[in-house]
């Protein structure tokens, strides 16, 4: 039996654009959870902006926001929605 999942989207602002490679590796480490996933480099601020898209259990949402967050020069904020839970299979 799976355990209960939420759908999220994880905002990340990367600006110490060194940070790239780690921000690609955790997402890789999460992957199985990754919907979808949206990119913009926004050469006039010098950011890049990356939308994650995820159905997860909390925990997971909790642990990759938290670990993405802890990285020098990069800013997260996760938003979750009320509708969408379930049980992952």
């Amino acid at each position: 039996m799976g355990q209960e999942t939420r759908i999220a989207v994880i905002g990340i602002i990367v600006e110490d654009k060194n940070m790239a490679g780690e921000v690609n590796s955790l997402l890789h480490e999460y992957g199985q959870h990754i919907i979808g996933r949206m990119g913009l480099p926004y050469e006039k601020k010098g950011v890049n902006i990356i939308s994650v898209v995820v159905d997860a259990p909390m925990d997971s949402i909790s642990a990759l926001s938290g670990k993405l967050g802890r990285l020098p020069g990069v800013g997260v904020k996760a938003l979750y929605s009320k509708a969408g839970t379930g049980k992952a299979e």
